[in-house]
């Protein structure tokens, strides 16, 4: 099959798509010990495409290849070498990001508007890590004139990249982009319920002109499958996850027996504060828009919105009134806001939540209801929902929805706010509206988030680091940390006279 062949294409309208192959050593393989299972479409609840998966055997040969690579020619490489690879996948990335889009929307239902946006910028992402190819240098270290002491920055190894099924894409793009540009090879294992773009992204880096094994693809499951072993496999040197907590502990203890290094970016219940001295317009536009945008399918998601009383009452309305306005439906349909949940398992997950939101005494007051009719039958559309006068001790609150659920919660004053915005186990993301310069810093500084937007929110960039602090991960993903999570470092001592003395001469 010829690498020009395998360019990213859109199955004919109507057809269930194949993808019969894994993507190991640079080669389109037949699993030898895993099989084929369905993806969903989500806003049918039918198939759509048909994908091969991998298991043990598979993963062995998916590290071995990897392996080769790294002591082999990627590994000899120079940096401008791979930074030129890297730049032409990154070309071929945009030339191909609307069919990626398309296919991302297929397989997750995520709304295409989004989709469109969202990967036709990843391309600028893959660029900006080519230009530190060649740029993760040492440093020398002095002492004395009897020795020459230097370190050098070498590539922690073979990576297991995991990604999760709300943005396979931009997770892909976040792991292997610092991968890359660090030196090292990747086995990337994408979620089961959204395998199809994963694989597409084999067929670029065989038209870049990778060398076999430098990029591997296995799709599988998680426990008991391709995810697990991958995890436990003894030649794979650190795992990068992106996902929720408990699967996050299951893969710590499994790969503390072979010592891996993890990065993991986990959940969030961001807090989105709204003091009444804001622009209350602009600030409700980033809060509706973080409650529902990927249907609420994301770890950034300002769900836990803070306002201050004096506003209250407008927020409240407003939230009703937009959550009125927005378009939920097919989501290739691109005047649509909001597709459906991503599998059958998160609507009934989100669905539960609002329930029990009810149950707490928090009021309903937009949305709740599972959408059905004018050709949404069989899909997991959700209404974008909104509850009000929320504490932050219902469960509304605390734990990670993953779906368009905003919790409004009131507050008086400034110290209030902080408590409640930290009074939670997650610490990834959060956002404060304020026309106060003072308090914007005061409040910022306090928030304890791996990142923290001011007058803005979801801003998240390749060259800004992002991660969390609690229970929202270890490490950082962006910016130049994530690449030094890619490197080790090695110290070199050379002496300058050759002479070494004689412990025991008398």
């Amino acid at each position: 099959m010829s690498a020009t062949a395998n360019a990213p294409a859109l199955p004919p309208a109507g057809n269930i798509a194949r993808y019969d192959h894994l993507f190991i050593g640079g080669d389109w393989v037949a699993p030898e010990d895993g099989g084929v299972m369905e993806s969903i479409d989500p806003s049918q609840g039918t198939p759509w495409a048909m994908v091969a998966y991998g298991g043990k055997r598979d993963i062995d040969k998916a590290v071995a290849a990897a392996r080769a690579a790294l002591d082999g020619p990627w590994g000899r490489m120079p940096g401008h070498e791979r930074a030129a690879l890297m730049r032409r996948f990154a070309d071929l990335y945009k030339e191909h990001a609307r069919t990626l889009a398309i296919l991302e929307t297929r397989d997750s239902g995520r709304a295409l508007r989004e989709s469109l946006l969202d990967v036709g910028g990843h391309c600028n992402g893959y660029h900006w890590w080519a230009s530190l190819a060649d740029k993760h240098s040492g440093r020398t270290i002095p002492f004395d004139d009897s020795v020459h002491v230097f370190t050098t920055r070498v590539p922690v190894g073979v990576v297991g990249a995991i990604t999760p099924w709300n943005v396979p894409l931009m997770a892909a793009a976040w792991k292997l982009g610092p991968a890359l540009a660090a030196g090292c090879t990747v086995v990337l294992k994408p979620a089961e319920h959204t395998p199809v773009t994963s694989l597409e992204l084999g067929k670029l880096f065989e038209l870049a002109g990778f060398p076999p094994g430098v990029v591997n693809i296995v799709p599988g499951y998680g426990r008991d499958g391709a995810g697990e072993y991958l995890v436990a496999h003894p030649g794979v040197d650190k795992i990068a996850f992106t996902g929720e907590g408990a699967t996050a502990k299951a893969i710590l203890r499994t790969g503390a027996e072979t010592m891996k290094r993890f990065t993991f970016e986990l959940g969030g219940k961001s807090p989105h504060i709204i003091f009444a001295d804001a622009d209350v317009e602009q600030a409700l536009n980033a809060a509706t828009n973080s409650a529902w945008t990927l249907c609420g399918q994301s770890c950034a998601l300002g769900s836990r919105v803070l306002v201050q009383r004096p506003v209250y009452d407008r927020v409240v309305e407003e939230f009703v009134r937009r959550a009125a306005r927005v378009r939920v439906g097919q989501p290739m349909d691109e005047r649509n806001h909001m597709g459906p949940q991503a599998h059958a398992e998160q609507l009934a997950k989100t669905l539960s939540y609002i329930d029990i939101g009810t149950q707490e005494g928090a009021e309903l007051v937009a949305g709740g209801n599972r959408l059905s009719g004018a050709g949404l039958d069989g899909g997991y559309f959700i209404q974008p929902t909104v509850f009000a006068g929320v504490t932050n001790a219902m469960r509304i609150a605390r734990e990670e929805i993953f779906g368009p659920v905003a919790a409004l919660i009131p507050f008086d004053h400034e110290d209030e706010a902080v408590a409640i915005a930290n009074d939670t186990s997650y610490g990834l993301t959060a956002g404060l509206w304020t026309g106060d310069v003072g308090r914007a810093h005061r409040v910022s500084s306090r928030i304890r988030a791996g990142m923290v937007w001011v007058n803005t929110y979801r801003f998240i960039r390749w060259s800004t680091p992002y991660g969390g602090f609690k229970a929202s991960g270890w490490g950082r993903e962006n910016g130049i940390e994530a690449l030094d999570s890619y490197l080790d470092t090695r110290t070199t001592v050379v002496s300058t006279t050759g002479r070494f003395p004689d412990a025991y001469a008398v």
